[in-house]
């Protein structure tokens, strides 16, 4: 698709864009927790695509997107912390949160607990401060290296595994934190066994 998109083709770049954009937003999405904004980067990132589409040297046209969308993101965070415009707290976010993509399982009752734990995760991730929110969802989510996200973030190596490291720490803090995360996360662990002993 890229190669035809090089040589003009409006179709294949569109095609391009129908089978990534959900993935781009969602980074953005993630990263930004702010759907306007994540609108805004998903747009940018295709029309910064399309551009450079004479860079793209190969491989993944989905990671060579998510970088896109990565760095875009990373620089309205970065422009956000020059010039707040609004209260810290983020806005609410109205989109299903998508934790981990999976086929739901075959008992409802399971996929209903994932689902729920999947939404407090991502409150729990949203309570994170920027700088630590990026590198674990770089890191843990989108699985960049620690090298990678450095590069991306501007950050030296140790304080990218300084914040994964505290990201993840108060991860774990605000789920103990809560009564209901931690019977869920009892009862994800729980059927996960079952799983492994069936």
């Amino acid at each position: 698709m890229i190669a035809a998109a090089r040589e003009g083709d409006l179709a294949a770049f569109n095609a391009l864009v129908a089978r990534h954009e959900r993935a781009v937003y969602g980074v953005a999405l993630r990263l930004l927790r702010d759907p306007e904004a994540a609108e805004d980067v998903t747009q940018d990132t295709f029309v910064r695509a399309h551009a450079a589409l004479d860079q793209f040297v190969g491989g993944s046209a989905r990671s060579w997107l998510l970088r896109i969308a990565t760095n875009r993101s990373y620089d309205v965070l970065r422009y956000r912390r020059r010039r707040p415009a609004e209260s810290l707290d983020a806005r609410p976010v109205e989109e299903e949160p998508v934790w981990a993509v999976e086929t739901p399982p075959a008992d409802p009752e399971a996929f209903a607990t994932r689902q729920e734990l999947s939404a407090r995760l991502e409150a729990a991730l949203a309570k994170l401060t920027d700088d630590q929110r990026v590198a674990v969802v770089l890191y843990d989510i989108q699985g960049y290296t620690y090298e990678e996200i450095a590069s991306l973030t501007g950050a030296t190596l140790g304080t990218v595994k300084s914040r994964i490291h505290r990201g993840r720490a108060r991860l774990r803090e605000l789920l103990r934190q809560d009564p209901r995360s931690r019977e869920l996360l009892g009862e994800t662990s729980r059927q996960h066994s079952g799983d492994e002993s069936a």
